[in-house]
């Protein structure tokens, strides 16, 4: 499988703090890789780098072949993301949103119709589509950020939290959404995320950072059996008692 997401030696300083201490990380196409940690990890930080909102201190990405160093544009183009809080124009109201967002993209007419027409059935945002987003609840903001994400069907995506204020029921959707994408439609996925169920049910691969830097990269399957019983849903008892301290001097070397 072709590799779409290709990340060297990222390392990001604020004042004091690293926040990122020489990630790298390679996703290919139909690979869906969880990435977790505790808060202040560099989860966010890190995805920030490798979408282009944040400009790395020190290393490389590459998004579908594309440098994103050398041609930002062109990168970006073949990348959708999802960031923390989904932020939007709050003002808009959902289709409009989604018809500006098709159009900043590149679609005109027809074809943003049909763009905008396609992520509405797949994301159910029919009954909401003549709200403002500023009313909307937290979970169908998220869903509209996943939807914007997404209209423009690229093969890399970046999604921070993709389930964070949904209910049980369209956490199921969006999860088969997305194991979809990636199983059926051959992107590229990094999801964030803090549950553990949830990488057990979508992610192909599970990567876990801890203080910027990796200190887990394995299969769901592995990461789950390292799990402490009864460590339940939280992705944080993985971090917190089944990373050792041998696994933290490697990620150091």
């Amino acid at each position: 499988m072709a590799t779409l997401i290709e990340a060297k030696d990222l390392r990001k300083r604020f004042g004091a703090i690293q926040a990122v201490d020489g990630i790298s990380l390679s996703v290919s196409a139909g690979e869906v890789l969880g990435f977790l940690g505790p808060n202040g990890a560099g989860k966010s930080t890190t995805m920030r780098m490798l979408t282009g909102f944040l400009e790395a201190d020190v290393g490389s990405v590459q998004l579908a072949g594309i440098a994103l160093d050398a041609d930002p544009l062109e990168a970006r183009r073949r990348m959708g993301y999802l960031p923390e809080g989904a932020p939007a124009y709050p003002e808009m109201t959902v289709r409009d949103f989604l018809m500006f967002i098709a159009q900043a993209r590149g679609f005109l007419g027809s074809e943003a119709s049909r763009r905008v027409d396609g992520v509405i059935e797949r994301i159910h945002l029919q009954q909401v589509l003549g709200q403002t987003i500023d009313t909307l609840s937290k979970g169908f903001k998220r869903r509209v950020g996943l939807a914007q994400a997404i209209l423009h069907d690229p093969p890399v995506l970046i999604l921070d939290e993709p389930t964070d204020g949904l209910d049980p029921n369209q956490k199921h959707e969006v999860r088969n959404l997305i194991k979809e994408m990636g199983a059926s439609q051959g992107k590229a996925i990094v999801l964030s995320t803090h549950i553990l169920e949830e990488v057990e049910a979508v992610c192909t691969r599970a990567v876990i950072i801890n203080k910027g830097k990796v200190v887990v990269d394995e299969t769901p399957e592995s990461l789950m059996a390292r799990a402490p019983e009864g460590s339940g849903s939280s992705a944080m008892d993985v971090v917190f008692r089944s990373v050792t301290s041998g696994d933290l001097e490697e990620a150091g070397q």
